[in-house]
């Protein structure tokens, strides 16, 4: 037996116990007659001490030649400590040492293994094994697995059956590129890496499971950025005889739970709001409601007064930011240089301050009067020693611009509270996005998502107008779950495909396995997909999912510590009868 106990679980009441433990040297401290030595495991640290009175002589030799992250086992006493350290739950206890065997030597790691380290991101990335053994990765982790713990539990309490749908599928040419695995069985032919089990679960429906759910890989081949991996986890649910407010109630049910379960929170509302009223408030589908600065159009109190950079644009937009009248000049120009990055495009930004004294001041009062100023704040619900930016321009760039501000003022400002959670339903979603490149309509979702019934003949006329019956859960002004009720019947999904621009073949050798299934008697269904590296970093108090991630890849879609993706030997390239052009690296 390696080991009585773990290094977290000895207490005052265990003194005078014979004890086995068993992990890694944390540290050494020896004072030549006197030898402590922090012992770690997961599950905490134990002090252990050896002196030359009470030590064998050659296990007190044998101490001083350990090292930091020596796997190591001891038998021993445990004792109470003269000097108690409260920072560690077993602060008040020691273990006085009566056999020591070095399990494993270790090189010095590249990093100290501790919660505040020296080393970088990349360099931890690639030793992770070794990141990993520090407490904020190793808490990130367990914290992890509660969560999921926590989501199996609602579902199956709640009637969902997890079912696992297949990792070598087809490729689709909707979303994002697929990863594709060569068949070796089947010349010149691959199967494709799921991006979602999307119409796996439809298929279930249709089978009759009724209520399913899956925590499920899923793998997009994408450019890349900061917090995207190439391989990713959702929570992927789907339900039966159901419209929008069956699904959105129930998985309001599972927030509540995961709030409640894992953070001790009650939150009572769950706000609904239209995709259209998102971004003219806040300038984009999915906005933090933790805080204010709401949007508010200025057009017909800015524009024909002579001030040509308002009246030659479609939008004169503005917020107010709370009690920043004070800022200087110095930090203005700052504002106005951070929204002329070229990251957010802007070519300038107007600012108002809202005196203690109820006079304005602006960096526009050549043009405008106090009157006109006033008019503003009271547009944008401002109040005494706030101060109003506002940008102009195009309509759906400026709202993005803006918003961008709004997020780095409550950044700036701290009121984006990672203990504060503050859920959203942004609902009634564009069917269809205008893509410049291939100058024809994508879906927004997918090509599964039902239009509103009503709005169906305008996809005739008006397709970028039409509604779709999808919904996102944001939280904290980040997106953790997205779904939508389904096309359920093999004329409806045609008709989509057609607006879509696939030709009848195309259809059928895509996706004829769900139209022909819809000829068997679909059910009315409908489904939402969480991010689950997301949700559980903002859970976490933070918005990195990478921390979350056991084994994660850099920002290049890299991983370091493997060195993958890597060249293969040409005999297997040979073998999957595929040919490169270029020279194979050796």
């Amino acid at each position: 037996m390696y080991r009585t106990t773990t290094c977290g679980d000895l207490r005052i009441a265990d003194v005078n116990k014979e004890v086995t433990l068993a992990g890694w040297v944390q540290k050494v401290r020896d004072k030549g007659f006197m030898i402590w030595i922090d012992l770690r495991d997961r599950y905490g640290i134990t002090q252990l001490i050896l002196d030359e009175a009470r030590t064998d002589k050659a296990i007190f030799e044998q101490a001083k030649t350990l090292g930091r992250e020596f796997v190591i086992q001891v038998k021993g006493t445990v004792i109470e400590r003269e000097a108690k350290n409260k920072h560690i739950a077993t602060g008040e206890i020691e273990i006085l040492v009566h056999e020591l065997s070095v399990l494993n030597k270790a090189k010095l790691p590249p990093f100290t293994i501790e919660d505040e380290t020296d080393g970088g991101d990349e360099l931890r990335m690639k030793y992770r094994y070794l990141d990993i053994r520090r407490n904020p990765v190793k808490e990130n982790l367990i914290f992890r697995h509660k969560v999921a713990m926590e989501v199996r539990k609602y579902m199956s309490d709640n009637g969902f059956i997890e079912v696992e749908t297949p990792y070598l599928i087809k490729s689709t040419p909707e979303g994002a590129r697929d990863f594709v695995v060569p068949s070796r069985m089947n010349e010149g032919q691959f199967y494709a890496l799921p991006q979602s089990p999307q119409t796996f679960k439809q298929l279930l429906m249709v089978g009759g499971m009724d209520k399913y759910f899956q925590i499920v890989k899923c793998f997009r081949d994408e450019d890349l950025r900061a917090d995207r991996q190439p391989e990713f986890t959702q929570i992927d649910c789907e339900m039966a005889f159901v419209e929008q407010d069956d699904v959105l109630n129930a998985f309001e049910g599972l927030t509540r739970h995961l709030l409640k379960e894992i953070k001790g929170i009650d939150v009572a509302e769950f706000p609904r709001m239209t995709y259209d009223e998102a971004m003219k408030k806040y300038g984009n589908d999915k906005p933090d409601i933790r805080f204010g600065m709401e949007f508010g159009e200025l057009n017909d109190l800015a524009q024909n007064k002579g001030f040509a950079v308002f009246d030659a644009q479609e939008l004169v937009v503005g917020i107010a930011v709370p009690n920043c009248a004070h800022y200087s000049r110095k930090e203005i120009d700052a504002l106005i240089e951070f929204v002329k990055r070229p990251q957010i495009g802007a070519t300038g930004l107007v600012w108002v301050k809202c005196n203690d004294d109820g006079t304005f001041k602006s960096s526009v009062d050549k043009f405008f009067s106090e009157t006109d100023l006033a008019a503003w704040a009271e547009r944008l619900n401002a109040k005494t020693g706030d101060l109003l930016l506002i940008l102009a321009g195009e309509t759906d760039k400026t709202r993005s611009r803006l918003s961008v501000l709004r997020m780095e003022m409550a950044k700036n400002l701290g009121l984006r509270k990672p203990d504060e959670f503050a859920p959203l339903w942004v609902v009634d979603f564009p069917l269809l996005e205008w893509d410049e490149e291939s100058k024809r309509y994508h879906a927004m979702h997918h090509p599964f998502t039902s239009p509103k019934k009503e709005e169906i003949p305008m996809l005739a006329t008006h397709p970028g107008k039409v509604k779709a019956n999808a919904y996102d859960l944001v939280l904290n002004g980040n997106e953790i779950g997205g779904g939508s009720i389904r096309i359920h019947d093999k004329a409806t999904q045609k008709m989509m495909f057609d607006y879509l621009g696939f030709t009848e073949e195309q259809a059928e050798n895509q996706f004829g396995f769900l139209m022909n299934a819809f000829e068997f008697g679909a059910p009315p269904h409908g489904g939402i997909a969480f991010g689950l590296d997301r949700l559980v970093a903002i859970l976490g108090g933070q918005e990195t999912i990478r921390d979350f991630i056991a084994f994660p890849k850099n920002n290049s879609g890299r991983d370091v510590m493997i060195d993958a993706p890597a060249f293969i030997e040409e005999a297997q390239l040979k073998e999957l009868n595929i040919k490169l052009d270029l020279p194979l690296k050796k």
